[in-house]
């Protein structure tokens, strides 16, 4: 949340459940911890463990007026702006991927002012999460004063060091209502291990006033006390536990299956070559029309599936 006072949000903090207890539910019941109007900070970045499971399951509860935070968003955005539950993400970019370019449903969307798309650098989408989990209001840097995206944020504030004298900006924390993270293991506790890359992960859980996360899958406390250094998310930041299988697909997630890249090259032919309708048969088939998760993962094809995860076991043991 952007503007709250600090006293107001360690209030908040101190009130939250931080009991060892087990979190584990349905995509369902995680969906109904997101209120319409709802910041949403969503972890991973790009293709990269992407809750798409989640998200999913937010478009088929028909959530309304979410504002969206990411360090970069990918095709889950089109989804987002498409579906009509977001009318504002921000991010530093916002692509179908690498891949395929420049989002043209984000454009259509924002172009004709059906939702917003707020630009920060990538650098202060990080300093943002990162003072939210600090509990401070804002931190300096010094990376968008060589650039033209400061001019374009109000709200940031350039100032003169008091200690150096030389011009710093000061970005404001940022302290989601929610936060939906992806990993590949956890208990049903919360404890949470990520492999690969971390992005902001760590850094929105202990920011956000709620964490869902869904997991790869749930293994017991023991394991996880077997390996604690590889525990990147604590028990006492998280409220919910879903259980997902490929649940960032067609995306990817780090050693355990690699994006789907037959699946995306359709996906893009597709809503590229009318971002409105394209996106409206998308949703219908593979959003509204399955009755699971599993469903869903059906019509993305087991052949796809199975060769998404040999590649992702393959560049693990590389």
């Amino acid at each position: 949340m952007e503007g709250t006072p600090y006293l107001e949000l360690r209030t908040r903090l101190a009130e939250r459940d931080r009991s060892l207890r087990e979190k584990v539910m349905s995509l369902e019941d995680a969906a109904k911890l997101v209120k319409d109007g709802d910041t949403v900070g969503i972890g991973g970045s790009t293709l990269s463990r992407t809750p798409m499971a989640m998200i999913w399951e937010l478009v088929r509860a028909r959530k309304k007026k979410l504002s969206v935070s990411r360090s970069i968003v990918s095709s889950e955005g089109d989804l987002l702006f498409a579906s009509g539950i977001c009318d504002h993400i921000m991010t530093s970019w916002f692509s179908q991927g690498i891949v395929w370019g420049v989002s043209k449903v984000m454009r259509h969307h924002v172009e004709t002012g059906l939702a917003r798309y707020e630009e920060w650098s990538h650098m202060a989408m990080g300093m943002r999460f990162r003072a939210g989990a600090m509990g401070v209001p804002f931190l300096p840097m010094r990376s968008m004063l060589g650039s033209d995206v400061a001019h374009h944020r109000p709200e940031t504030r350039k100032i003169d060091c008091p200690f150096t004298g030389e011009p710093v900006l000061l970005v404001p924390a940022l302290n989601p209502s929610v936060a939906i993270i992806h990993v590949q293991r956890c208990d049903a506790y919360g404890n949470a291990q990520l492999d690969g890359l971390q992005f902001m992960d760590l850094d929105l859980a202990m920011a956000a006033d709620k964490v869902i996360l869904t997991t790869e899958r749930i293994v017991s406390n023991d394991q996880i006390r077997r390996s604690p250094d590889q525990t990147r998310i604590p028990f006492f930041t998280v409220d919910a536990v879903v259980e997902v299988p490929f649940g960032c697909a067609p995306h990817e997630c780090t050693g355990v299956y690699e994006p789907l890249f037959k699946h995306m090259d359709g996906y893009t032919d597709l809503v590229n070559g009318d971002p409105v309708e394209g996106m409206r048969q998308y949703i219908d088939r593979y959003v509204m029309a399955p009755a699971s998760w599993n469903e869903y993962l059906s019509l993305l094809g087991l052949d796809e599936l199975l060769d998404a995860a040999r590649r992702g076991r393959s560049l693990s043991n590389d």
